[in-house]
């Protein structure tokens, strides 16, 4: 059985990370891909551009973080 792999997450399950960041602070991204399309394909955007971290914050939980540098 071949498991499908999140654009965004990779191997971790999308309701287990968090956003950690504007409107949609607290969200987990299966939240968001269900309720706000757009911005879910943003964040895929931003991933693919290398804009994306998620880390595992002290109460063990995943955070997307999305860097705002601008050049």
């Amino acid at each position: 059985m071949a498991q499908d792999i999140s654009p965004i997450t990779g191997i971790l399950e999308e309701d287990k990370v968090y956003i950690d960041f504007g409107e949609h602070e607290g969200k987990s991204i299966l939240e968001v891909c269900d309720t706000e399309p757009d911005f879910y394909d943003f964040l895929v955007k931003q991933k693919i551009d290398g804009k994306c971290a998620i880390r595992r914050s002290r109460d063990k939980s995943f955070r997307l973080h999305v860097s705002q540098t601008v050049l």
